[in-house]
């Protein structure tokens, strides 16, 4: 079974952590995305993973939490950092080498964030994940994901949610609401499909780089998605 992918960005949301809790994070989740990711390194695929920190902390709203925005954001950084030290024992515990890399410097724990080393990891059949987004508040881990994707030159962006692709609506809320095989760019503008932030969505479009949205809770999607099998939406140019 060959993958149609030799380099991919996996996005996870820290939200998709928590499985059934209301906080932090489910153990059978993280061994699930673990074998997910180990099924995909044995066909020979090089990952690399960025993870929210949504079940650990949101950083957004201002008025309700009284914490500055910028502020905000740097806890929601080093939320992302919990999450990928959660990934990486998961991932260790099976038996796949992991190199967790920081945008914020925190030696103690994780490498500083090096394009080419980082690149050099996945070449060498590494799982890197990138924490601490883009180590700038204000920018999302949907646009940290983007751009480190373009910067080790990844095939695609895979995108792991709940859902399994983009829809026209809500299908939770709209019973009528159409999936979506795929689509482009353009299209996705033009019907205000929220598939990523702007910026994030922007950058993958100025750089012609492929987005997979799928629903990584079901097992062995990831291995469909990177073997070319029709899972969730694909966005292009």
């Amino acid at each position: 079974m060959l993958p149609k992918y030799k380099r991919i960005l996996l996005k996870l949301s820290g939200e998709s952590l928590m499985g059934d809790k209301s906080f932090g994070f489910d153990n059978d989740v993280l061994a699930q995305y673990a074998q997910d990711i180990k099924s995909v390194i044995d066909l020979g695929v090089q990952v690399a993973i960025v993870i929210g920190g949504g079940n650990i902390y949101r950083g957004m709203n201002e008025a309700e939490t009284g914490i500055e925005r910028a502020h905000g954001d740097y806890m929601g950084m080093l939320a992302t950092v919990i999450n990928g030290m959660a990934l990486q024992a998961a991932l260790e515990k099976i038996g796949v080498y992991t190199r967790l890399q920081s945008a914020i410097k925190m030696e103690q724990i994780a490498e500083p964030y090096i394009r080419r080393r980082a690149i050099r990891h996945v070449e060498k059949g590494r799982v890197v994940i990138f924490g601490a987004g883009t180590g700038n508040p204000y920018f999302t881990t949907d646009t940290a994901g983007s751009l480190r994707a373009i910067e080790i030159k990844a095939d695609v962006i895979m995108k792991g949610t709940r859902v399994d692709g983009i829809y026209s609506a809500d299908p939770e809320k709209d019973p009528n609401a159409t999936k979506f095989g795929v689509i482009t760019f353009q299209e996705c503008i033009t019907q205000k499909l929220n598939v990523m932030d702007m910026t994030a969505f922007t950058l993958c479009m100025e750089n012609n780089l492929p987005i997979v949205v799928f629903d990584m809770n079901t097992p062995d999607n990831l291995k469909r998605v990177v073997t070319g099998e029709k899972v969730g939406t694909l966005v292009t140019a």
